[in-house]
């Protein structure tokens, strides 16, 4: 196929240059309608192709024409058999890919460190996870991947199971082996399911880790707007091979997807597949060499560690995305937190995650040299700071706990609930530091990077209030639970 065309955006810009006389929906018209501020802002090329599905606009829900289109050029230019567009994210197409793949009470393997939306496909579907353990680096206090190892143990203990869900890459940039585990979960009869949505970028340079469509997953996600050019919110779901019902996914797709999608968002995602198609590799070759420049310069500051190639093979690393820049910074003396409100506050840069030792910044096509010099630079000016060790004055919890060397991720809480029946449960609320032993009907999820620290249906364990409480008083925002504070829990009634 021609990768230089993008049928959709073309299709309309050609209803534009037609100059339909609109009597349809949005209400704004082309921006006739929309408040001047606002339209004066955004431009006026953008409200011209806010429109809505009609003839010669394709249906995302039903496409036949330019939509179709696009949609086969990006599984070409992503060595898929089928793409679909998403605009509500990977959120949409996590929830899509359990849907597909799961029934009722079906089991599917899911790995602990996964994205929240995962827990929505799961109280959606009615499936029974079985929870697998990803390795752990407890040194930087970071989940890393599943490793091949535990996916053959947990079929073995499961031969129960449908499908294998994986999360490669994570958000720090860690990658699985994928080759390996797709021999593992294929052979044993198992659909393979990929959030690949940090990794849209992989199938198109040799030095980034194998993509899972490259790897033979049978469904897989790219977040297209993370690390490569579509508008936020935007994502692909690409199938591939004769194990998933091509007519149960496209049949959940037209349940998730909006009937009045953005199409400007549409138009981003045909555009961004024609960049990468025909410009990717020299794009990200650029990306790749000013993030390794930068990895470099971040490592020869005192105190201040930037992980890399060192780290690879180390069990749950088995390939790296170069592109996360993840700063340790506990040896400044800084939370990850205190760390991301200096940079913004003092440097005017704002990274795109803080945890409790670190902050990760993204580097993609779109950085230029003197940002990432801007970023090392205050980096620089940091480590030079005097400023003692005390996290949490005058206390220095966490500090004090640091240097015993008692300070873990807590462990997978027990599950005594599916996801599903407890979310749908008659709940009430206690307080959270009285709620030991209580079972949870609500995900409670430092965001980000996003990954629940226990799900509807588990056990609010000693650890894991303790391990909360902590993340709160270090300065966590907690997505999930109604109480933003956590003074309170949502629980199953007894």
């Amino acid at each position: 196929m021609d990768q230089n065309q993008a049928p959709y955006f073309q299709a309309l810009l050609d209803y534009v240059d037609a100059g339909v006389l609109p009597f349809h929906t949005p209400g704004h018209i082309q921006g006739n309608g929309m408040d001047l501020a606002f339209r004066e802002f955004v431009g006026d090329n953008i409200c011209a192709i806010d429109l809505t599905p009609m003839p010669g606009i394709d249906d995302l829900l039903q496409p036949t024409e330019s939509i179709k289109e696009a949609q086969a050029l990006a599984a070409e230019a992503w060595g898929a058999d089928h793409t679909f567009f998403l605009i509500n994210g990977s959120t949409s197409g996590n929830q899509c890919m359990m849907m597909t793949a799961v029934n009722p009470g079906d089991k599917i393997a899911v790995p602990r460190n996964s994205h929240k939306s995962m827990l929505g496909g799961l109280v959606m579907s009615g499936a029974i996870p079985i929870y697998m353990r990803p390795e752990v680096d407890e040194e930087l206090h970071m989940d890393l991947c599943v490793t091949p190892e535990t996916i053959a143990r947990t079929l073995d203990e499961h031969p129960d199971l449908t499908a294998v869900y994986l999360v490669s890459p994570t958000y720090y940039g860690v990658a699985a082996d994928l080759a390996s585990i797709e021999r593992i979960v294929h052979a044993a009869g198992k659909l393979l399911l990929v959030d690949e949505a940090w990794g849209p970028h992989f199938h198109f340079h040799p030095a980034l880790p194998l993509s899972a469509t490259r790897a033979g997953a049978d469904l897989c996600i790219n977040s297209t707007h993370k690390m490569l050019s579509a508008f936020s919110q935007c994502a692909m779901l690409h199938a591939k091979g004769e194990r998933v019902r091509l007519d149960r996914l496209m049949s959940v797709l037209k349940m998730f997807l909006s009937t009045s999608p953005n199409l400007p968002m549409v138009a981003s995602l045909d555009v961004a597949r024609k960049q990468m198609a025909t410009e990717g590799e020299a794009l990200l070759s650029r990306t790749i060499e000013l993030a390794q420049d930068m990895r470099g310069r971040l490592n020869a500051i005192e105190d201040v560690y930037c992980f890399g190639e060192e780290r690879r093979g180390r069990p749950g690393i088995f390939d790296l995305d170069p592109t996360k820049i993840a700063v340790t910074v506990k040896g400044l003396g800084y939370t990850g937190y205190e760390a991301s409100e200096i940079l913004r506050r003092r440097y005017n840069i704002q990274v795109e995650l803080a945890d409790l030792f670190n902050v990760v910044a993204l580097v993609t096509i779109g950085t230029t040299r003197e940002a990432a010099d801007r970023f090392v630079e205050a980096f620089e000016e940091m480590a030079r700071d005097e400023r003692p060790l005390d996290m949490f004055a005058p206390s220095g919890i966490l500090e004090q706990r640091l240097r015993r060397g008692t300070f873990h991720l807590p462990p997978i809480p027990p599950m005594r609930m599916l996801p599903r029946d407890a979310f749908l449960a008659e709940t009430e609320f206690v307080k959270f530091r009285e709620s030991r032993g209580r079972i949870c009907a609500e995900t409670l999820t430092p965001y980000p990077p996003g990954i629940p620290v226990i799900s509807p249906g588990e056990e609010l364990t000693p650890e894991i209030i303790d391990y909360l409480r902590l993340e709160l008083k270090a300065g966590v925002r907690i997505q999930g639970p109604f109480d933003d504070e956590l003074k309170v829990v949502r629980v199953v009634k007894e």
